[in-house]
């Protein structure tokens, strides 16, 4: 197949890539490199072997959305672009529903104009919010407490009238609990950029040197350390994910039979704020000194994953136990010191 891949330079989107092209497919990637930079491109071809058909554009550009999926010739979507941190969210809902929603629709508008009928969603464990009850399945509440989480659910709600509409289109959403980690060739990884919104890059400049200390947001939530707890998984697990699913949006072998589809994907295991600094200790051998300060607006207290819907339906498995995905996240940071302070 040609996959069109939106977001191929950010941190899922680039390991996603490569995966695409392991397993035989060509990638069409499309980024605006707002928060990512194009040597991430090179990276995943090194990585890969093989090279990518690359467009430097923003979703929002709707005919320039039109252009590429008029010449493209691509045979499915892997939709990745769009803003992902809570707290931005929080403080600029604006700038979320733009990226992420607006964006969304001039691609799916554009696809359907093309019949680009199989689509493949980058979805959160945040269309949750703050779960009643554990572990978290597919028919839990969709009930998001940011902006972020309610712009996924959105662009979720849209596939799924899409597909009621179209009945050639076929979409699956893919709900990630906590991407972290790297590929074990330490050639991409994350590259945050300018100030980390997620835990495990901020720890990992702590770690570097780059940052004197980590703030934990709360150590008064009802969990047994007081901190937040979250079902950490590799984002190699997750990248090997989309290709099982684009062979199951194919087949319209999964979810609901009317089209359209959702998955967890997480290890189905929480582990708090404290754990996974203790985690990280241990994997780059340094004290990584931490504060806590005030809670953060929008986090849940508590939230991971029943992934045996993927299991029964992808045949998907998270592979990585927490200290390897540290690890491995170490390894990339270490290595790419030049990358990461081109992006801060």
């Amino acid at each position: 197949m040609r996959v069109l891949l939106t977001g191929v330079t950010g941190y899922i989107g680039s390991h996603a890539a490569v995966e695409v092209l392991a397993a035989g497919h060509d990638v069409v990637g499309i980024d605006d490199l707002s928060a990512s930079i194009i040597d991430t491109r090179h990276a995943i071809e090194r990585t890969a072997g093989r090279k990518i058909e690359f467009h430097e554009l923003d979703l929002r550009d709707a005919k320039g959305v039109e252009c590429i999926l008029a010449h493209a010739d691509v045979d499915a979507i892997l939709h990745f672009a769009g803003r992902k941190f809570v707290g931005e969210s929080v403080a600029d809902p604006i700038r979320y529903y733009s990226r992420n929603v607006t964006a969304s629709v001039n691609l799916l508008a554009a696809a359907e104009r093309h019949g680009i009928n199989n689509i493949v969603f980058s979805s959160s464990c945040t269309v949750y919010g703050d779960a009643a009850e554990l572990p978290v399945t597919e028919h839990s509440p969709i009930s998001p407490v940011s902006p972020y989480g309610k712009t996924k659910a959105v662009v979720e709600g849209l596939l799924e009238d899409l597909c009621h509409a179209q009945e050639a289109t076929r979409a699956l959403a893919l709900r990630y609990f906590n991407p972290i980690g790297a590929h074990p060739s330490g050639l991409i990884g994350e590259i945050p950029w300018g100030t980390p919104n997620n835990l495990v890059p901020y720890v990992m400049q702590v770690a570097s040197g780059q940052r004197a200390v980590l703030s934990v947001f709360g150590d008064d939530y009802d969990t047994p350390d007081g901190t937040c707890i979250r079902d950490y998984v590799h984002v190699v697990d997750i990248a090997k994910a989309h290709v099982l699913a684009l062979d199951a949006v194919g087949r319209n072998q999964f979810g609901n039979r009317d089209g359209f589809g959702a998955l967890n994907l997480g290890t189905g295991q929480g582990h708090s704020v404290l754990e996974v600094l203790d985690a990280c200790r241990a994997a780059t051998r340094r004290p990584i000194p931490h504060h806590v300060v005030a809670r953060r607006p929008g986090d849940a207290a508590v939230i991971y994953a029943d992934p045996s819907r993927a299991a029964n339906e992808l045949g998907w498995r998270a592979q990585h136990d927490l200290v390897t995905m540290c690890a491995d996240h170490w390894n990339f940071t270490r290595n790419n010191a030049e990358r990461q302070a081109s992006a801060s």
